[in-house]
């Protein structure tokens, strides 16, 4: 998902398939071999992750746009102490000063809500999205004969090379759309005898 916000590692740094899953009567039959997967990008690669980060998107869309206006005001009363150094009086640059000291401190409020609110938003979908791609992996792990499953994606994982055919991530995205497919947005209709303004003057 492109949110500034990014996509935070979802599990744990290993994840292992437990040898019982696979187990035949002994531990020569358990399975050996190893996979890697970068959840971060399987999560935000899947149809339903792209979908639902336009979602968010869309959906804060207005509290930036007001962050972008705070801005751009701070910005002009900077301007005009800047060009009224020597023309302002006194009591207008304190009057400017404190107008623009307020929306500064109101943007940071606000910016640091919509942050936290976009955050929660995210993290809601990816647990979403996680709940069902647990079960798709660790089914596949057992059937190509994974013992353990690595994301490299979580903190502080001890990866320091894969090679590229042990990585899975694009077979688990390919196997959660087929599993999850997404239906296309559908625009709002408009209300019943509504009808849009006549451009003609």
């Amino acid at each position: 998902m492109k949110v500034r916000y990014s996509l935070a590692a979802a599990f744990a740094v290993l994840l292992v398939i437990p040898a019982a899953w696979a187990q035949a009567g002994s531990t020569a039959d358990a399975p050996s071999k190893i996979a890697v997967i970068n959840l971060t990008e399987a999560v935000a690669g899947t149809a339903e992750g792209k979908q639902a980060s336009k979602q968010i998107q869309a959906q804060f869309a207005p509290q930036q746009n007001e962050l972008q206006g705070l801005e751009k005001q701070i910005q002009d009363i900077s301007q005009r102490l800047q060009t009224g150094a020597n023309t302002l009086s006194d009591e207008e640059k304190a009057r400017l000063q404190r107008q623009g000291a307020e929306l500064q401190r109101r943007g940071q409020r606000e910016e640091q809500d919509l942050q936290q609110d976009m955050q929660d938003a995210s993290q809601d979908a990816i647990g979403h999205i996680e709940q069902r791609m647990y079960p798709l992996f660790t089914k596949y792990a057992q059937q190509n004969g994974y013992g353990v499953v690595i994301d490299t994606s979580a903190q502080n994982t001890p990866v320091v090379y894969s090679a590229a055919q042990i990585d899975i991530t694009k077979d688990i995205v390919k196997l959660y759309d087929d599993a999850y497919p997404v239906k296309a947005a559908i625009p709002p209709a408009a209300h019943p005898g509504t009808t849009k303004p006549s451009q003609k003057k």
